[in-house]
């Protein structure tokens, strides 16, 4: 049996276990981040990627790593891939040890 795990957007984890629950708005945490406000409003709707720059600014900010941010932007763009690719991954012969 395969078990296959969902990855959420870091937009959405941004969302849902930080901003909602502290009641900050995008607008808000861009001010604290000194970021520009686009940047946090297109994360939170997964509109854009997680950069290593916001990722450090969050870290900062949230009392996380940077790495905590990262990974969640690259586990959910492998998923992403390996759905899209699907197909033509499947084709790929895996090398056979001798």
């Amino acid at each position: 049996m395969t078990v296959e795990l969902t990855t959420q957007h870091p937009g959405e984890v941004l969302s849902a276990l930080y901003l909602e629950p502290l009641e900050i708005s995008a607008g808000a945490l861009s001010k604290k981040l000194h970021v520009p406000r686009t940047r946090i409003e297109r994360l939170v709707k997964g509109q854009t990627a997680m950069s290593s720059e916001t990722a450090l600014r969050l870290s900062r900010f949230f009392n996380t790593t940077p790495q905590y941010w990262m990974n969640m932007q690259t586990n959910f763009d492998l998923q992403n891939e390996a759905l899209a690719s699907s197909a033509e991954l499947a084709e790929i012969e895996q090398l056979k040890a001798s």
